[in-house]
């Protein structure tokens, strides 16, 4: 490795502030986990690339004083002095830390799943509040939305600690509990009785902190329209899986963003009925809506026109089409034991199943993002790592970006998905999501050239939040067996 000066020791001086906050101090079990921590750090001849899609720029200085960009230039040997870190960067880029816009801090188990079948009822969601944030921000993620919460109250105490230094991880956008209805899959989701529940949903939660609310499956249009109505009037936006509501309804009630790609819209299931989910759940809808087809176009451009965002995540997706990589070993690691063997017999199952239609929906999937895109929509990135066939958090990340470019976009504009368009969602632009003076230091070094060799993603080095860089391996290692366990 040839990060030099001082990086192959640990760098370490004052805590650097973020958002212009003062610095917390740094518990120890978040120090051990840092490699480099100076009011001043100068990145040396690395490649820049910017996160709003333009070229990469080789060998530039990012000069990092008090937890923020103070300066890019051209590359210039700097002189180590009291008070700066230097590191030699030649050979690695630095990218803004990544937006995960669907990125959930729980595992989903299905109990006594075996090789010959699923498991028994109930399906429990467990909590993941040690290793989901560790693996996030060693992965690259420096803000998380979680996108749906089960232990809320858990997800607001991580992020509380998380801030005050107590804890490793990023920052989180907390979402609240689901906004659900009845008949839900996951037996510990509260069922709305209507739209004032809803109303007094979001009002409680937001009282409590939240800061993004999420609708599910089940929801009907009375309780989603109360529930946007609260949610904007406390400058909160709100997101949706849907079923029971398709998307052109959603996008007339206001709703701001929808959560999978193109996958869950039911306007052109057969089986459709007025605020119910259809058994087939967007699959037909899929199948007929091709990206140059006249539904296709209408919805892209109510979308576009109702300033519907859509989040794609394709990883989640792709455990589902036969041919696809399987786990890599540094992914299989961070499971438990039965949680290895749990995503092998779901693997094991897929494989022996008919292949179906699953890739053709895939690419179908893939090709309306796209065009979604191009027609000047606003693409957001996760990868929904529910345990559904081993998608991991911070890994998944890193995959749903190498799928973008598999969907036709570019690596400069895949990883400005997966930046600058979730800080663009959430309105901190100007704070985050681009790498520019002025803006807080979120930012990952990572060895190769994810520019023009996208899986070069995969490469974290040093992941830089508040100006505080976290050592990668370090953070992904301490969890290593623990994931679907805490």
């Amino acid at each position: 490795m040839r990060i030099a000066r001082c990086l192959l020791i640990m760098c370490l001086g004052a805590a650097s502030p973020g958002l212009g906050q003062q610095p917390p101090l740094l518990a120890p079990v978040v120090q051990k986990h840092v490699r480099v921590n100076s009011p001043r750090v100068v990145l040396e001849h690395v490649r820049v690339i910017d996160g709003t899609g333009k070229p990469a720029v080789d060998d530039q200085n990012v000069i990092i004083e008090k937890g923020r960009i103070a300066a890019v230039q051209p590359g210039a040997d700097v002189a180590q002095s009291s008070g700066t870190v230097v590191l030699d960067l030649r050979g690695y880029s630095v990218m803004p830390g990544i937006i995960g816009m669907h990125d959930h801090l729980y595992y989903i188990a299905r109990p006594d799943r075996d090789a010959a079948g699923p498991g028994e009822p109930p399906v429990l969601v467990p909590q993941m509040t040690f290793s989901s944030p560790r693996l996030y921000l060693g992965a690259g993620v420096t803000t998380l939305r979680t996108t749906g919460s089960v232990e809320t109250y858990a997800d607001l105490n991580l992020k509380r600690d998380i801030e005050a230094g107590s804890l490793p991880g990023p920052h989180l956008d907390v979402t609240g509990p689901y906004l659900e209805g009845p008949n839900s899959y996951f037996i510990q989701m509260h069922a709305l009785t209507g739209p004032d529940d809803a109303r007094r949903m979001v009002n409680y939660w937001a009282d409590q902190g939240v800061t993004s609310f999420k609708a599910y499956m089940n929801i009907t249009r009375d309780e989603l329209k109360a529930a946007i109505e609260e949610a904007h009037k406390r400058g909160i936006k709100i997101t949706g899986h849907l079923c029971s509501v398709t998307y052109k309804e959603a996008a007339e009630l206001g709703i701001d963003d929808l959560e999978h790609g193109f996958y869950v819209n039911t306007q052109l299931d057969p089986d459709k009925k007025p605020d119910l989910c259809p058994p087939t759940a967007g699959g037909p809808t899929l199948e007929k809506m091709a990206p140059d087809s006249p539904e296709a176009k209408d919805l892209i451009a109510t979308l576009v026109k109702d300033h519907v965002a859509v989040t794609s995540t394709l990883p989640v997706f792709e455990n589902s089409v036969p041919g696809r990589p399987p786990l890599s070993p540094r992914m299989m690691d961070a499971l438990t034991s039965e949680a290895r063997d749990a995503y092998l017999y779901a693997r094991n199952a897929r494989l022996a199943a008919p292949a179906g239609k699953s890739l053709e929906m895939f690419k179908r999937d893939m090709q309306l993002e796209k065009a979604f895109s191009d027609a000047g929509g606003l693409l957001l990135a996760g990868p929904d790592p529910t345990g559904n066939g081993g998608t991991l958090p911070g890994f998944g990340d890193q995959r749903e970006i190498e799928l973008l470019v598999e969907a036709g976009f570019t690596p400069v504009q895949a990883i400005q998905v997966a930046t600058l368009n979730g800080a663009t969602y959430m309105g901190k632009q100007n704070q985050i999501g681009s790498i520019a003076v002025g803006k807080n230091a979120d930012l990952v070094v990572l060895k190769g050239n994810p520019a023009s060799r996208i899986e070069d993603i995969e490469n974290v080095e040093i992941v830089f939040k508040d100006g505080v860089g976290f050592d990668s391996q370090k953070l992904i290692e301490s969890v290593r067996g623990r994931y679907g366990e805490y």
